[in-house]
């Protein structure tokens, strides 16, 4: 991977991985189209999330602290279990099961068969409609004040359909707070928390896969791209978050339609190749 592919790559995360749009799907799209090779897989992939996680936790510095300590008191009984701090971080705990079992129960097809562009293609599509129904029948007559343990599992289940490229996992796990009633705001809101300690420990778990294996590229690449990814990432969670306070996801649904046409056509008509490059 050369410094350019690394630029390009850094910014596609950064602008996508917020945005119901699946980064992983505009990564594998953009590497293998542009590129002609795979932009370094699922792990190279794990490890810019890192980037655009770290723009989380600065967005939500206060929130995140708050919640922590909040959590942490309530062990030892110095805050009440009740505290609505307190719960969020048991709710943050029990909504990352879910992808943190399912990602290594399915490690293997997710290095592998699911990054084949034809399920990419479907995904986007699929996903589209299904975010479309969520959008266009959410009654958002709940907050996070209102979210349980149940709830909790289920934005965690749909947060682990974005372990296939082209679900989304903001879009995954959004669709699935509007069919559970919540407001935009407070499902995005919870879907970037949540996505805190799986994309860590899915960053840092890959990243020391990668130091133990020969890089020819060295980390430069990999370190300019995660960067960019933190930067950009970071101005797209706070216009996001201003966006969907007054807006719907009609334009996101649309994208997602229009880009797995796309590919559908590339793909037929052999413009691009839906399995991963061998050199």
């Amino acid at each position: 991977m050369n410094f350019f592919q690394a630029v390009v790559l850094g910014l596609v995360q950064g602008l996508t991985e917020f945005l119901p749009i699946s980064s992983s799907a505009h990564q594998l799209i953009v590497s293998r189209l542009f590129f002609d090779n795979d932009g370094g897989g699922a792990a190279f992939t794990a490890v810019t999330q890192l980037g655009t996680e770290t723009a989380v936790l600065v967005y939500f510095w206060r929130d995140i602290v708050r919640i922590v300590k909040a959590w942490a008191l309530s062990l030892v009984g110095k805050v009440p279990r009740s505290d609505p701090d307190a719960r969020m971080g048991w709710w943050v705990i029990i909504g990352t099961i879910p992808i943190g079992v399912l990602g290594v129960v399915l490690k293997d097809a997710i290095h592998g068969p699911v990054r084949n562009l034809w399920v990419t293609a479907t995904m986007l599509l699929v996903f589209a409609l299904i975010i479309a129904v969520a959008d266009s029948t959410a009654s958002q007559r709940k907050t996070l004040n209102d979210l349980n343990a149940a709830d909790g599992v289920k934005f965690g289940l749909f947060q682990a359909c974005a372990l296939i490229p082209g679900v989304s996992r903001s879009g995954g796990t959004i669709a699935g707070g509007l069919f559970m009633g919540y407001r935009r705001e407070d499902a995005a809101r919870y879907s970037f928390l949540l996505a805190v300690p799986a994309v860590l420990a899915s960053g840092f778990f890959e990243l020391l896969d990668i130091a133990g294996k020969p890089n020819p590229d060295g980390w430069t690449p990999i370190v300019i791209a995660t960067v960019l990814a933190g930067i950009v990432g970071y101005a797209v969670i706070a216009w996001l978050m201003r966006y969907i306070s007054t807006h719907d996801f009609k334009p996101f649904v649309f994208y997602r339609i229009a880009l797995a046409v796309i590919l559908f056509a590339l793909l037929g008509f052999g413009v691009i190749d839906s399995g991963a490059p061998t050199a």
